[in-house]
């Protein structure tokens, strides 16, 4: 006999795992690549004789190279197949272009790809950005693969994403991976663009596009050796100098060779360097830093930016913090200024409402910059259409303005 004591519980059924998705595969044979007058005359050729909307896309050799160059750039369209063309081999790519004429294109993360494409002389009449209409529709998750997966039930590998396409030449798991991001593009824009047309935000993404078809790239930052990693560690003006003179030493070295800065000089060698204020060129030869045969090349160099960081008066060196003439961060608002603090509060609370009720992600409603330069010195007239007015006028797009212009008015006022 089994008592209640010795019975053993049920045990929980085990969860089926998810059948593994079908892996996205070429379609047609890869073709050589394109990298000669008379393969890029067929190519365009081609392509000018294919139909509808063109996929595109580009690589370039982040983490390798100091310049953002497009190093390959992949073309499929409807009746013409896929492309690979390698845009070092020519000139410019104005020829390909004019193949394009005003066909729209289709790309994903379109401002990670438009300076690049520019460069070449490829620019688009109109585009539709994948990635970006992904945000849009608020997925969760907005990668090429992601979408892929999510709308067509594929799987796409990503595992060449940070390969070095500046290599020549460029191996044939390289060229297949990089074709499979064009493969299904011109799939994924209808599946998209449904998406778009049944959550009434279709008109939003078309005002979106278009903003694209100016972008140029982001801004140049201001004293971009600030951005130098842990420079949070450096407490004296003098040591501030010797990071910007450094800085500025190996960034003109990383362009003349056309490599990324960090491969000439780590970044936490610098700050080491500007810490120990070596004094004298066999204190900078022995320092630990110089141990690798990359940063020993340039020791005359690095040995002169410091010499010159030394050398500046007092009245010359960097401020301990970047000036600007925009907004503090927002953590010090609450000491420099607690109204607008307060101000900050209530505008990020109503874009955060209008966000949600409009499903969206609250960055895609309306620039994080804006909301807090609206918050830290606002207009003196705070209706809704000055403040309308003023949001435009920093380039919001239409859609956006009508959808918190009023709200963000109203939560602006000093209750």
């Amino acid at each position: 006999m089994t008592t209640d004591h010795d019975a053993t519980p049920d045990a929980a059924p085990e969860e089926t795992p998810a059948p593994a998705l079908p892996r996205l595969g070429l379609r047609e044979p890869l073709t050589p690549v394109v990298d000669t007058d008379d393969a890029l005359a067929r190519a365009c050729a081609e392509i000018s004789l294919g139909e509808g909307p063109i996929a595109l896309d580009a690589e370039r050799a982040s983490g390798y190279r100091y310049s953002q160059r497009a190093y390959l750039v992949q073309v499929r369209r409807e009746g013409s197949g896929t492309w690979l063309i390698d845009p070092i081999a020519f000139p410019d790519l104005s020829e390909l272009g004019l193949a394009f004429g005003d066909a729209e294109w289709i790309l994903h993360a379109a401002t990670q790809d438009l300076p690049c494409l520019a460069e070449v002389g490829l620019r688009p009449a109109s585009l539709f950005d994948t990635e970006l209409a992904g945000r849009l529709l608020n997925l969760p998750r907005v990668g090429l693969a992601a979408l892929v997966e999510h709308y067509l039930g594929m799987s796409l590998a990503k595992e060449f994403s940070a390969a070095d396409w500046s290599t020549r030449p460029l191996p044939d798991p390289w060229l297949e991976y990089a074709a499979l991001d064009v493969e299904v593009l011109l799939e994924l824009r209808e599946a998209v663009l449904a998406d778009l047309i049944a959550a009434g935000k279709d008109g939003w993404a078309r005002e979106e596009f278009d903003a694209l078809l100016s972008f140029t790239g982001p801004p140049p930052r201001k004293d971009p050796w600030r951005r130098t990693s842990s420079i949070h560690k450096i407490r004296s003006r003098r040591a501030l100098a010797i990071v910007r003179s450094l800085w500025h030493a190996r960034d003109a070295i990383a362009a003349d060779r056309d490599t990324t800065p960090g491969r000439i000089l780590p970044d936490a060698a610098i700050v080491s360097l500007a810490t120990q204020a070596p004094d004298s060129f066999s204190a900078l030869k022995n320092d630990p830093t110089m141990r690798r045969r990359g940063p020993r090349r340039f020791l005359e160099d690095w040995f002169s930016a410091i010499e010159d960081a030394m050398g500046l008066p007092d009245d010359e060196l960097p401020t301990s913090g970047q000036r600007s003439d925009g907004p503090p961060p927002p953590r010090a608002w609450a000491d420099k200024d607690p109204v607008a603090a307060a101000r900050l509060v209530r505008v990020r609370e109503v874009v955060t409402q209008v966000a949600e009720q409009n499903d969206l992600p609250a960055e895609n409603l309306i620039s994080p910059a804006f909301v807090r330069a609206l918050a830290w010195q606002p207009p003196a007239d705070l209706s809704p259409d000055a403040i309308a007015a003023d949001l435009a006028e920093r380039g919001s797009r239409t859609w956006q303005v009508q959808l918190v212009s009023g709200p963000i008015a109203a939560a602006l006022v000093d209750p």
